[in-house]
């Protein structure tokens, strides 16, 4: 453990000190010239601030584990690979959307096909190469055996985590932060299971997310993007199917999850209703914007909620 807080440590600063020549590229071409914000008027002073923030993250990471870790130990192959395919797919989606007026990046159904497929990679090697198929019921020390469907469980997992983190880098700091602490519980539980790499790697995504974090604190100078939130998501549900906590996951993630719920429940019901609204605004940060909360009150109330949760799922994984 004292090993990969050192790590992150290293991470956390190699990251703050890439930002600022990164944040001064960004500016210099206009990379964020062109985002589109949804959401309450007040996010219309966020035009044109530098998106792509995503390449901070994990070029820290890579860049660690080059230096730090055991680079061609599977357990770090395997997440460090899942992160590298998605956060090209988010870089591609960012690229394309900055590309001119009318450029609105992937298209759903593109990014879903990409993100099934880097899913379907991740479990089979999880399950072939690694030798995992083990599923943790909280409670109950003998786990469940999914063999070989582990691989479309793996694949739906980082498909929804992905998708997720995505829908919840509305406000600055939100995702980062709720991100990290996920990150932190499962390098606790791949501690606990001796599974040390995975437990650097975890840790060392968190010293990376610190030092985005520094220029993503309120108001933010650089977002993450898809670069960043698309792998965080898929990165963290590798991280749950190695552990073979995957139940634990809407639970230490809680916040994404309900985040993601928000949508679907919000469309369902405009759909079902003829054009009513079940929330003022969906994603749920935006809803409680609508009511009157300044964007640092609902971060931090959803940072307390994160942290409870991830508390909550660390203490299961106990039992």
């Amino acid at each position: 453990m004292s090993y990969a807080l050192v790590v992150a440590t290293f991470a956390f600063a190699l990251a703050y000190l890439a930002g600022r020549p990164l944040l001064r590229l960004l500016r210099r071409l206009r990379v964020g010239k062109q985002i589109r914000v949804e959401g309450p008027d007040t996010h219309l002073r966020k035009m044109g601030t530098p998106t792509m923030g995503g390449m901070l993250i994990w070029g820290s990471v890579f860049v660690t584990t080059a230096l730090f870790n055991v680079i061609n130990n599977p357990s770090i192959v395997v997440p460090l690979a899942t992160t590298a395919a998605t956060g090209l797919l988010g870089t591609l989606d960012d690229a394309l959307g900055l590309m001119g007026d009318t450029a609105g990046g992937l298209t759903v159904k593109m990014k879903f096909v990409g993100l099934t497929v880097i899913g379907l990679a991740a479990g089979t090697a999880i399950y072939l190469v690694l030798g995992l198929d083990a599923l943790f019921v909280p409670t109950q020390s003998v786990p469940v055996h999914l063999g070989v469907w582990l691989i479309p469980l793996g694949a739906l997992t980082i498909v929804a985590a992905a998708n997720a983190v995505n829908i919840t880098d509305g406000l600055d700091s939100l995702a980062a932060i709720c991100a990290a602490v996920s990150f932190t519980c499962y390098g606790i539980i791949a501690h606990l299971q001796a599974q040390a790499p995975l437990a650097t790697f975890c840790f060392t995504v968190v010293g990376a997310l610190l030092g985005f974090l520094w220029f993503n604190a309120h108001p933010a100078d650089l977002f993450m993007g898809d670069t960043g939130s698309l792998s965080l998501g898929a990165a963290l549900a590798t991280v749950s199917l190695m552990t073979g906590h995957l139940l634990l996951l809407p639970l230490i993630g809680f916040v994404f999850v309900a985040e993601t719920l928000s949508v679907i429940l919000q469309v369902g019901f405009f759909k079902l209703t003829g054009g009513r609204r079940l929330l003022k605004m969906a994603p749920l940060h935006h809803h409680f914007e609508m009511l009157g909360w300044s964007e640092t009150h609902v971060a931090q109330r959803f940072w307390l909620i994160s942290m409870l949760t991830g508390m909550l799922g660390v203490a299961l994984a106990l039992l």
